[in-house]
């Protein structure tokens, strides 16, 4: 089964907008509403979650996914991609949250592309 991670409210369409209001989260501990939840989730034995690294640690609406789902027991393995910082304390976060869940080494890849696409066109712009 996949299931994507999304919040009640969508974060907002620009780049900027979203990277300030997730730092704002993020420094709050506010976890935003879920659109939705995984049901069922006690017939799965393993958990493959997916995210991105926002300002150094998880991204508020995964760790609220995190929260929301039991996964004592469970299997978990995390697959993350940052832009050029590391994990930061991404997955210290989430263990704490979900302590008793048997996570894996995680997967990780730089994926940069974003920032470097801003600057590169912001740069164009410019000259």
């Amino acid at each position: 089964m996949l299931f994507e991670i999304n919040p009640a409210t969508p974060y907002p369409e620009d780049y900027e907008q979203t990277v300030a209001q997730a730092s704002r989260e993020t420094t709050a501990g506010y976890l935003p509403p879920l659109a939705a939840s995984v049901p069922d989730l006690e017939r799965f034995d393993a958990i493959y979650i997916g995210l991105p690294i926002w300002g150094m640690t998880a991204p508020p609406v995964v760790r609220a996914f995190v929260q929301a789902h039991d996964l004592s027991g469970k299997t978990v393995h995390p697959f993350i991609t940052h832009g050029g910082y590391g994990v930061g304390s991404s997955l210290d976060v989430l263990k704490a949250i979900a302590s008793r869940a048997d996570w894996k080494p995680e997967f990780v890849m730089e994926a940069d592309q974003e920032r470097r696409t801003l600057e590169q066109v912001r740069g164009w712009l410019a000259g």
